[in-house]
């Protein structure tokens, strides 16, 4: 079985409810379901949620949701993981590859998740992960002190030219692949064992803030109009 796993609980605090509030006109969850529908790579694509409304959600958008997430997954300190490998074991899902995808990751294309498993396949990786460029040099980043003023966290760079630093790459925060095994292993999802799938900047925005779902919402519907 190729299974894709949405993890989705009801008790976000910083945007509530914001797994089913609605983004550019429909539950921000339908986004991801619909994506991993129209990708065509899964037998399954099951939610794992301990929220009722957000079950409800799911069912009507075309997912499955066949158990609820135990309270002891579903708190602010839950990593994912946990949470996948209880899914593949509830799901009885077999040896085959398991994505997560997030509930919130309304720029994920069916397409990404259909070249990321085939990267899965071919590359050997335990994981694959779409990432992004910083539009910043990291090298360069500074931080802030309670009296206002700031220090860089890495001096050694202040005169090096932004255009003489390596590029840097971040997580996406979309999705993961792995294989059964990986996500049962003692590997990280972001390592040496971990292949990566380069996104565009402009398909990629955390969603942690309500400013960021205001951004998120104009870049949607700045892509969509384009």
């Amino acid at each position: 079985m190729t299974l894709c796993v949405i993890p989705a609980r009801g008790g976000s605090k910083r945007v509530p409810r914001k797994n089913v509030r609605p983004f550019a006109g429909r539950p921000m969850i339908e986004w991801s379901i619909a994506a991993a529908l129209e990708s065509g790579v899964f037998d399954r694509v099951a939610v794992s949620t301990d929220d009722p409304e957000i079950a409800e959600v799911a069912r009507a958008a075309g997912a499955h949701v066949p158990f609820a997430r135990p309270a002891a997954l579903a708190d602010d300190h839950t990593p994912t993981i946990p949470v996948i490998r209880h899914a593949i074991e509830a799901l009885d899902a077999g040896a085959g590859p398991v994505c997560c995808l997030y509930a919130t990751a309304p720029f994920v294309r069916a397409a990404d998740l259909a070249a990321g498993l085939a990267l899965l396949r071919r590359s050997g990786a335990r994981f694959v992960l779409p990432v992004a460029t910083f539009p910043f040099p990291v090298q360069r980043a500074v931080t802030l002190r309670r009296d206002g003023r700031m220090e860089m966290l890495h001096p050694e760079h202040a005169l090096t030219r932004s255009q003489d630093l390596p590029e840097t790459w971040h997580d996406a925060g979309q999705f993961y692949w792995g294989t059964r095994d990986a996500w049962f292993g003692e590997a990280p999802l972001i390592g040496p064992d971990s292949a990566a799938l380069p996104l565009p900047r402009h398909r990629v925005q955390d969603i942690d803030t309500p400013e960021d779902w205001d951004r998120a919402e104009a870049l949607f519907r700045a892509g969509a109009a384009a």
